[in-house]
């Protein structure tokens, strides 16, 4: 399993260019060969949580079509994950021959950290780091996928690194899409909680594992805490790789 196929999700695209291309180093310091689709769209996920199921379907659609002849795809999205791997088979459920290639597809869409550790039994990257480091839980990763333990074998075997513990890791940091558009009061009391639990923890830097709750704690702790960190797994362990891999 040396050829993986890139889902890179809407957000990282737009917002977030540094966690794609340190995807596409991590994987490739690690001796895979990367397929990217440049006729990949969104998954489908804001349609979906907007409503617009017929919308939703069509993009569902659209994405099969464009990765279903792929061997494994990976991405940096516990979020966009769930929805190819859940998601679309509900959506699909009554067209027989679409929910039948949303099914097969399912079985081969992973979460990076998922990939590495269930799928390629890879849990020491060869990444180095003198500091303290906490994890937060993303909801669709943790609770969605059951992603839970993968994550942390990665970080714990990262040379020098203190993984400390996270009060609360598995509460949501207040993301959830248009939660935080439409209730932002809420959302702002939930990231600062998070937020303190991370002071609290001692820590130099929050990792985690979802795009959204990296531009939610990261937008944060820039306006209120801008000398503290939160970084995706994926560029902490890219951009502490030893011996200065580069993609």
């Amino acid at each position: 399993m040396k050829q993986v196929s890139l889902f890179i999700p809407c957000a990282v695209d737009a917002l977030l260019g540094d966690v794609g291309a340190d995807t596409v180093k991590l994987l490739s310091s690690l001796g895979f060969e990367l397929i990217y689709h440049e006729e990949q769209t969104c998954c489908g996920q804001p349609a979906i949580s907007a409503g617009h199921i017929d919308l939703a379907r069509d993009i569902a659609k659209r994405f099969i079509e464009i990765f279903e002849n792929d061997e494994v795809i990976v991405s940096p999205s516990g979020s966009c994950v769930n929805t190819v791997k859940n998601d679309y088979v509900r959506l699909l459920k009554d067209e027989p021959d679409w929910h039948q290639r949303a099914l097969k597809l399912k079985e081969r869409v992973f979460e990076v950290s998922e990939f590495l550790v269930d799928q390629a039994s890879i849990e020491n990257v060869n990444a180095s780091y003198n500091g303290k480091v906490a994890y937060h839980k993303s909801c669709h990763l943790f609770r969605a996928l059951g992603i839970d333990d993968q994550p942390l074998k990665l970080l714990s075997n990262v040379k020098g690194a203190e993984l400390l513990p996270l009060n609360a890791a598995e509460q949501c940091c207040g993301f959830g899409g248009q939660f935080a558009l439409k209730y932002p009061l809420i959302s702002e009391a939930m990231v600062r909680q998070k937020t303190q639990n991370f002071l609290q923890s001692g820590a130099d830097i929050l990792i985690v594992s979802d795009p959204g709750c990296l531009l939610n704690i990261g937008g944060y702790l820039l306006r209120n805490h801008p000398h503290l960190k939160a970084q995706h797994i994926v560029s902490f362990l890219a951009q502490n790789l030893e011996g200065g891999v580069s993609a």
